[in-house]
């Protein structure tokens, strides 16, 4: 028995390396071995964040009786779909076919030429047991079965891939009936859309908030804000250091599954910081204020970059570094304190999650409450923190990928200049910095970091387009025009290696490793598509270098996603909010002055409707296309508000630029 893993620099293949199987990382080694001893492939993937992933590690893969028959009659390999989105998508794909669902950990049989002849997600101890011993039956006494049906999935995989397919070009009408069919999934109780497990909608939300700016909509508008007061009084949010849950197994937001990763909270940031630019609602500025605290107290790490997951797990069991009893509350806090915090935590005797325990949620309105009150709240949370730090901690899945960093850096440039937080401001530009240097190699995108070493796998189309947004919302907060420059690149690559030829987007490139088949995914999931994040950065490079090729590229993939919005929009949230941006304009706004303290700088980010790109500088500042041919009037600051690169007559004040912005 050899185990390979223990070179891996993907902390979830780590977990592994002292597992008694005999596993292989993803790679062609792996499969001729196969070939060699002519037995099938165990094709295992997860990621280190996974809770059902840990408990199948626990039941099976440490178990010699199991790593037995894995290793006698398979070939196994770990996969982490956070390094390898394509390999999971084209695995995903066919378990979705062959299932008619998916998840993790996903559980594949396969062929030594990779093509799937079983799929599934967690098998318990048992059944996984008896499904190796079918398997390697089958494989010896009915080879041509097993094959013909490797041969089906294959088949039905790459037809699920197609591209070129119908196209709908981006309306007002289009949008509408896509707000109109999200609100018909609005639960008007507990907010968010569907029943339970709830995940939090923040591309939807983006995409409302866009609606409402446009349009005026006010049932747009409450459905963000209902959705957001609910998600932040419940146990999806921690209540005492903020950061949100991947999801609620719930409907009412009380039970999270308890890990929190990177680019849901990079992505909730966006909606509470912009919430609070639109309605200054009190919810939504503290939770921005502490979601973007914790991805920087939190994932922040050592050598630079955010660290991607922390586990649903500590020592073992989900949620225990979380959950509350009275009796807990009391030994805190003390029996005065304590049985105030239960009656606002909702912490009861008899419990909301398991062993009688409750998960902290916000029973009450306080953030507007007397200011004692107030004190007194923060002065618990606190201490309850402190209490809560001796106990054990989640692990944390520390690489850095590049797409989710960029989705980080998008959201603080926001929170910084629009709150004026100095500390989101200038990790959006260092956190930018070391995407630059440590994952853009030889003019390609890695997409993984860790330990400060670049790791193998290649980029995908989200981390072009995710990191190219990123680059040019630095851009907008620091007039430096590195960050086009550097966007530019990113965007040529996308086009020239990830395109379909018919204005869509392939997920990897035209060189990059061959699978099963090339994936094409067009749906916005947990985290934006390749395609609506390349989207968004081409409509932003172009409203800033006024290059109308690459809005021309924006509009003609704008279209391939319009059918998704029209019939999917809860699968099409951000195609759905760049749409948004590219109908608006979108606006494109100059600031031309010597000091970027300028009432007239705040204004114009305070006020740019959300998709407009913004820039203050001095007039014809070197490398900045939108400071060009822009003087200061009468020696005042100076703005320029174009749209559709068509400008406006500039104004000097505040409230005509937001005249101006209001037409």
């Amino acid at each position: 028995m050899a185990n390979r893993l223990a070179g891996a620099t993907s902390p979830y293949l780590l977990q592994h390396k002292d597992n008694p199987v005999d596993w292989w990382p993803w790679g062609e080694g792996a499969f001729d071995e196969a070939r060699r001893r002519d037995v099938p492939v165990l094709i295992s993937v997860g990621y280190a964040a996974c809770h059902w992933c840990h408990v199948m590690a626990h039941e099976s893969f440490e178990d010699e009786s199991i790593a037995a028959l894995l290793n006698d009659g398979f070939v196994a390999i770990k996969v982490d779909r956070e390094e390898r989105p394509d390999v999971d998508t084209v695995y995903m794909t066919a378990t979705q076919a062959m299932t008619g669902q998916g998840g993790w950990p996903m559980t594949v049989f396969a062929t030594p030429g990779g093509e799937p002849f079983f799929c599934g997600t967690y098998f318990p101890k048992q059944s996984f047991a008896h499904l190796l011993g079918s398997v390697t039956t089958a494989w010896r006494e009915q080879r041509d079965e097993v094959l013909t049906q490797g041969a089906a999935v294959v088949q039905a995989v790459g037809g699920a891939q197609l591209v070129g397919g119908p196209t709908a070009p981006i309306s007002a009408d289009l949008l509408g009936a896509a707000m109109v069919a999200l609100l018909k999934d609005h639960d008007q109780t507990y907010g968010g859309f569907g029943g339970a497990p709830k995940f939090p909608p923040h591309m939807n939300l983006l995409f409302l908030l866009r609606h409402h700016e446009r349009t005026g909509s006010a049932e747009a508008l409450e459905t963000v804000r209902h959705t957001c007061e609910q998600m932040a009084r419940g146990g999806l949010y921690d209540q005492l250091a903020g950061g949100f849950a991947r999801y609620s197994v719930d409907a009412t937001w009380t039970v999270p599954h308890f890990e929190k990763m990177l680019y849901d909270n990079a992505l909730l940031l966006r909606v509470y910081t912009q919430l609070w630019r639109l309605t200054g609602d009190v919810i939504a500025r503290r939770v921005a204020d502490e979601t973007a605290a914790f991805l920087l107290r939190d994932l922040g790490t050592g050598p630079g970059g955010l660290a991607s997951a922390l586990d649903a797990d500590a020592a073992g069991v989900e949620g225990s570094t979380y959950a509350w009893t009275p009796a807990e509350l009391v030994e805190a806090l003390g029996e005065e304190d304590g049985r105030w915090a239960a009656d606002l935590f909702r912490v009861t005797a008899s419990g909301t999650f398991e062993h009688g325990k409750s998960v902290l949620v916000l029973a009450r309105d306080i953030d507007e409450a007397d200011p004692t009150l107030i004190a007194r709240w923060q002065d618990v949370r606190q201490r309850l923190l402190t209490v809560r730090a001796a106990r054990p901690q989640p692990a944390r899945d520390d690489k850095v990928v590049a797409a989710w960093n960029g989705l980080a850096i998008t959201a603080l440039a926001e929170h910084g200049v629009l709150t004026g937080s100095a500390a989101s401001r200038a990790a959006a530009v260092s956190l930018a910095g070391v995407l630059a240097v440590r994952h853009l190699v030889d003019g390609r995108l890695r997409r993984i970091s860790r330990d400060g070493l670049a790791g193998e796998p290649a980029g995908v189309l989200e981390d072009y387009g995710c990191v190219a947004e990123a680059f040019l919302a630095v851009h907008q907060i620091t007039a430096d025009p590195r960050w086009p420059a550097l966007a530019k690149q990113l965007l040529d690559v996308a086009l020239d290696h990830f395109g379909t030829g018919q204005g869509g987007f392939y997920d990897t490139a035209d060189d990059a490793e061959k699978l099963l088949t090339r994936p094409a995914d067009p749906t916005d999931n947990a985290t934006p598509s390749g395609a609506s994040s390349v989207c968004a950065a081409l409509v932003a490079y172009a409203a800033l270098t006024g290059d109308t090729s690459y809005r021309e590229a924006a509009d003609t993939a704008l279209a391939t996603l319009g059918p998704l919005i029209e019939g999917h929009p809860r699968f099409a949230g951000y195609a759905a909010t760049v749409a948004e941006a590219a109908l608006a304009g979108p606006y494109e706004i100059a600031v031309a002055t010597t000091d970027p303290s300028d009432p007239l700088a705040e204004a114009a980010f305070r006020h740019a409707p959300g998709g407009s790109v913004v820039v203050v500088g001095e007039p014809d500042r070197p490398g900045v296309p939108l400071l060009a041919d822009r003087p200061l009037l009468d020696g005042r600051a100076t703005a320029y508000v174009c749209r559709g690169f068509f400008c406006e007559r500039p104004v000097t004040t505040p409230a005509d630029l937001l005249t101006r912005l209001a037409k």
